[in-house]
């Protein structure tokens, strides 16, 4: 009895810190996504027109493989700050991974194959 009650303390507790760490990850990487748009869309907003814009960007995808080929140290400098700021990713891939581990007994315990069960059926 006393590891039934262990065990149903450990998924709680799994899926709480799944859900807060899921959450959070969420809530960061939207409001980095958030001040990216508002970025981008002030980039296109401008007076130099979309033509520009995407002229710019081209001028960035090229400076970008230039560096890659003739400055291999701060490309993987700049490529180390990018992929830093995906950070929140970590949380949320830990929090779903928590969450998976806290419901796969519940989940799997029910058979979705067949129809509801008779208890089931009553209760409605």
């Amino acid at each position: 009895m006393a590891k039934r009650q262990t065990t149903s303390n450990t998924k709680s507790f799994s899926a709480t810190a799944g859900a807060i760490l899921l959450s959070a990850g969420m809530l960061f990487l939207l409001s980095s996504v958030d001040e990216l748009a508002a970025q981008v869309s002030n980039g296109f907003n401008s007076s130099a027109g979309l033509l520009d814009t995407v002229l710019a960007f081209g001028l960035a995808g090229l400076r970008a493989v230039q560096t890659y080929f003739f400055d291999q140290a701060s490309f993987q400098a700049g490529l180390h700050l990018v992929l830093l700021s995906f950070w929140p990713l970590i949380l949320i891939i830990s929090g779903a991974v928590l969450l998976q581990g806290a419901f796969k007994g519940r989940i799997s315990a029910r058979n979705f194959t067949e129809g509801p069960s008779e208890s089931e059926i009553a209760h409605e």
